[in-house]
């Protein structure tokens, strides 16, 4: 009875939503976890203090998406916008 109430076509893309933005957070939660240089989350990382690592923080920061996208112009189709603005097509 319960789920016939709540379990409705017109609440799958609500569970969808939701579903993606669970998996943004835990991916998110994954990857400061694992590879961000200011989580320590044993107890001998966590007793060496503020380390002045900036090789680690950079390559934190500067991750793939971020160096595949910086020289790209910001167009969604570049193809199709190239097609209708360059009069030599």
């Amino acid at each position: 009875m319960a789920s016939s109430r709540w379990i409705r076509p017109e609440v799958y893309p609500l569970f969808a939503a939701m579903g993606v933005a669970v998996g943004i957070c835990g991916f998110q939660l994954f990857r400061n976890i694992t590879i961000n240089p200011e989580v320590r989350v044993n107890k001998q990382n966590r007793a060496a203090g503020v380390l002045e690592n900036f090789e680690e923080g950079q390559k934190y920061s500067e991750n793939f998406l971020r160096k595949f996208v910086r020289n790209k112009k910001p167009e969604i189709m570049p193809s199709l916008n190239s097609f209708f603005s360059d009069p030599q097509n």
